[in-house]
C-alpha cells in the first residue's frame, strides 16, 4: 500500500495513470484497491473527483491498449516464454479465449470486475484478431464504468475505504460468481437484441 500512497504523493494524477496502466497489462498492482483509494483522497479533498476519474480512466484506456497490441505483435509465444512472471499462464489465456469465443464484445465490458479476466480480454481480443475500433468502443466503456464504481465506493467508504482490499481478496471467489451472473445477463439481452436487428 506504500506504493499507491507514494505514487499518489508524489506524482499525483500523472502516478494514478502509470500505476493502472501497469496494473491493467498485467503486474502485480490491486487495481481495485489503488481505485478504492484514491476515492477516498477524493472524499478528504487531496483530489477532484473530475480528474480522479479521467487519470483512472486514461490509466485502464492506455493499459488495455497496450494489452491488445501486445496480443496483436506477439500472441502466445509472449506468454508460453514471459507469462509466468507476471502471473499470466497459457491455460489462463486459453480458458479466457474460449469464453471470449462464446461470449464474444461483452466481456470487454465487464471483464474488469472479474480479477484474472481483466488482464487477458484485450490480449485475446487480438489473438482473435477483433477489429480494435470494436474492441474500443466496449473495452473503454467498461474501464469507465470500473473506474466510476471503485472511485464512488473509495469516496463513499471514506477512511474505511481499506475494506475494499479485504473483502476483494476473503470474497474474490463471490464477487467473480456475480460478476459472471451479470456478464451472462448481458450478453442474454445483447443475444437477443442481436437477433431482433436480424
Amino acid at each position: 500500500m506504500e506504493h499507491l500512497n507514494f505514487a499518489i504523493e508524489h506524482f499525483g494524477y500523472l502516478g494514478i495513470i502509470l500505476v493502472l496502466v501497469g496494473g491493467i497489462i498485467g503486474l502485480p498492482i490491486p487495481d481495485e484497491v489503488l481505485l478504492t483509494y484514491v476515492g477516498y483522497n477524493v472524499s478528504q479533498d487531496k483530489l477532484s473527483f473530475f480528474l480522479s476519474v479521467l487519470s483512472a480512466f486514461i490509466g485502464a484506456a492506455v493499459g488495455i491498449s497496450l494489452s491488445y497490441y501486445i496480443g496483436f505483435k506477439l500472441g502466445l509465444p509472449l506468454i508460453k516464454k514471459h507469462g509466468s512472471k507476471i502471473h499470466i499462464s497459457e491455460e489462463k489465456v486459453n480458458r479466457t479465449q474460449r469464453l471470449f469465443q462464446k461470449i464474444g464484445p461483452p466481456l470487454l465490458l465487464i471483464g474488469y470486475f472479474i480479477p484474472g479476466v481483466r488482464h487477458l480480454t484485450a490480449f485475446v481480443s487480438a489473438l482473435n484478431r477483433y477489429p480494435f475500433r470494436k474492441f474500443v468502443g466496449y473495452a473503454y466503456s467498461g474501464s469507465l464504468i470500473w473506474v466510476v464504481t471503485f472511485i464512488t465506493l473509495g469516496m463513499k467508504l471514506g477512511k474505511k475505504w481499506n475494506l475494499v482490499e479485504f473483502y476483494v481478496s476473503k470474497y474474490s471467489f463471490y464477487l467473480i460468481l456475480f460478476s459472471l451472473l451479470v456478464f451472462a445477463c448481458i450478453v442474454y439481452f445483447w443475444k437477443q437484441k442481436t437477433k431482433e436487428e436480424n
